[in-house]
């Protein structure tokens, strides 16, 4: 307290260990320099005099470092004294944000010291250097994206943080130098704060709080550090602790995020003091930002089975609202025995719950052909007896024959032809039995197949309400053994066994009475293709940060070799395939990435991809 030469030593300490670090950027706390709880020593000349004097020579010892620094300090000019935030970089003062907001309730009483920051822009000298004084932004000049903006402490806590105006202006990156006591619930508040102004600006935001080095006379201070990106946050302190938080902001995100809401405004009307990072330290920048394998499913259990629950709630309003609309009381499902068609039979029977219909009134179809196994088949029907559906097996081998001979197609020949015969066949059956008994057929398809082009046109693709839609494959499975957990014994493992059971469109004739055409060994593994289509969709990605991150992320799973083979062909397959997504059926959305040509994604079918493909092929 109240030595700013050995709160400098300290802080110079911190930041060369934050560059070596490879941090672009370190923030440090409210009146770092003298500290927060000088009380009435903030009169004492000999205090600002000590502080500006420990500034000059903080901007001196760090002139060699290639990293942006924002160090508390307070400033007095023209009789008033400023709560403000010294932002520097290579030795160069480059503005003074001043505290806007100053408390003076509960315990703080800080109207006594500091003048609230000035309505205009202040033009002074101060740590021998002409700077200015109020509010801006500093924008990077050779680094897409970045542009930071600074507020203090309660700036943030008020009904207009000026984060808002600074973000307005191009803050990517919004630093907070705090000093906020710790008290009982506060630490929760504080975080939620943070992570939802982060959200709300689509903006990260950095927050340095002071510790245990402020004095304790009526208050304690924790040291709450934190950094959000987006309503997320990417790292955190624990209370009571001292030392550097890190993390990794991505830019890019941030700035995609902004151009898809139409409604952010961008102004230009802060002065924007820019600065520039060598290019030494740009290239020598090495990410260590992990990604979730599964950016559709929540990680934690709790958050998993509220998210499952949400869905199928989602799903099951969907067709009741779509059925009730239209004065529907009974459904057809051809029901396979694979996850699609058990997670939207397991939504039917929600929905006709919801509507106090009849399970009876659900007609499961099971239609095997020339690649149906009894395991599939089996688990079909002992899903629908122990849900209460209707149940029928209809074999339709002999039609596809009479089909085949009928255009003159070798039942040897296992060709593409073979494969689609029998799934325009299966949804001609339905189409036929809905109007038979006054009902409509519930698509089954998923997001990750309809992102392939999985389906077969006019095939599975088509239905009279598709409620799998926009849930993908990864995020199926999570929601029937969901259901599956929240079972019965005998249903639990009919479920069980489904989710066993190796994708398959079964189109092909089984080996040794066993599944022989597996889906992710011809279009790859899932889990990969929804990490793409994740990515791309949601952010607009290139495909080289999504291979790189894809590198990164799968590192233990797949060779780097194995995903840019996998991530050509997700490409390849989404472009070719956008026709079928053009006449989709309606579906419910339920998450922020969906290919509903009247939703959210429209694409010309004849798109070309050599865009994609080129930068690929140089990977």
């Amino acid at each position: 307290m109240a030595d700013p030469r050995e709160n400098a030593r300290r802080i110079a300490v911190l930041i060369r260990r934050a560059a070596e670090e490879g941090c672009g950027a370190v923030c440090f706390p409210e009146l770092a320099l003298t500290g927060y709880t000088c009380g009435d020593l903030f009169r004492e000349k000999a205090l600002l005099d000590t502080a500006e004097e420990s500034l000059v020579w903080l901007l001196k010892d760090t002139e060699d470092l290639d990293i942006l620094c924002a160090v508390g300090v307070p400033v007095p000019y023209n009789g008033g004294l400023y709560n403000c935030c010294a932002v520097f970089h290579r030795g160069k003062l480059l503005g003074l944000p001043a505290k806007k907001h100053i408390p003076n309730y509960s315990e703080f009483y800080e109207l006594r010291h500091f003048t609230p920051a000035p309505k205009e822009n202040l033009s002074l000298q101060f740590a021998e250097q002409e700077t200015i004084l109020g509010s801006m932004v500093f924008p990077c000049e050779n680094v897409e994206g970045l542009c930071f903006g600074v507020e203090i402490c309660e700036d943030l806590w008020g009904a207009e943080p000026p984060s808002a105006e600074l973000a307005q202006n191009g803050a990517t990156v919004l630093l907070n130098s705090s000093c906020s006591d710790e008290t009982i619930g506060k630490a929760e508040y504080r975080r939620e704060l943070v992570k939802s102004w982060s959200a709300h600006l689509l903006a990260s935001y950095v927050y340095a709080d002071s510790g245990i080095g402020e004095s304790t006379t009526d208050m304690v201070f924790a040291g709450h550090d934190m950094i959000a990106e987006n309503g997320t946050l990417l790292g955190e302190s624990r209370l009571f602790t001292t030392g550097l938080t890190t993390a990794e902001v991505d830019l890019e995100r941030l700035t995609q995020e902004r151009r898809r809401m139409n409604t952010w405004q961008e102004r230009r009307e802060l002065p924007r003091i820019s600065f520039r990072y060598e290019q030494a330290t740009i290239d020598a920048f090495t990410p260590r930002r992990e990604f979730e394998k599964y950016p559709f499913v929540p990680q934690d259990r709790e958050g998993l089975s509220s998210r499952c629950e949400l869905i199928l709630t989602m799903q099951s309003v969907g067709l009741a609202t779509r059925m009730s609309r239209i004065g529907c009381k009974t459904l057809v499902l051809n029901l396979s025995g694979g996850l699609d068609s058990t997670l939207a039979l397991l939504a039917a029977v929600r929905a006709f719950d919801r509507l106090d219909l009849p399970r009876t009134g659900i007609h499961t179809l099971s239609l095997p052909c020339f690649g149906t196994t009894g395991r599939t088949k089996s688990n079909a029907q002992k899903i629908a007896e122990e849900l209460g559906v209707s149940f029928q097996e209809i074999s339709i081998e002999k039609a596809v024959r009479q089909h085949f001979e009928d255009i003159g197609q070798s039942e040897d020949d296992l060709d593409v032809t073979f494969e689609n015969a029998q799934a325009r066949e299966r949804t001609q059956v339905a189409m036929d039995m809905a109007n038979k008994v006054g009902g409509i057929v519930l698509g089954t398809g998923d997001l990750s197949e309809l992102a392939l082009g999985w389906a077969t046109y006019n095939g599975d693709h088509m239905s009279m309400y598709g409620v799998n839609a926009s849930i993908p494959k990864t995020l199926v499975r999570h929601l029937v053994r969901y259901e599956a957990e929240h079972s019965g014994d005998r249903l639990r493992q009919a479920l069980e066994d489904v989710l066993d059971t190796p994708v398959s469109p079964e189109l092909l004739p089984p080996k040794d009475g066993e599944i022989s055409q597996k889906t992710e060994d011809l279009v790859g593994p899932y889990e990969l293709h929804d990490f793409f289509l994740y990515y791309m969709l949601r952010f607009g990605f290139r495909p080289g940060k999504i291979y790189r991150m894809a590198c990164r992320t799968f590192r233990e799973e797949y060779t780097p070799e194995t995903i840019k083979h996998w991530l050509t062909t997700f490409y390849r397959r989404f472009f070719s395939q956008q026709f079928k997504r053009s006449c989709l059926p309606d579906g419910p959305k339920v998450g922020s990435v969906t290919l509903s040509p009247r939703g959210d994604f429209r694409m010309p079918s004849d798109a070309g991809w050599s865009v994609w493909k080129d930068e690929l092929e140089r990977l």
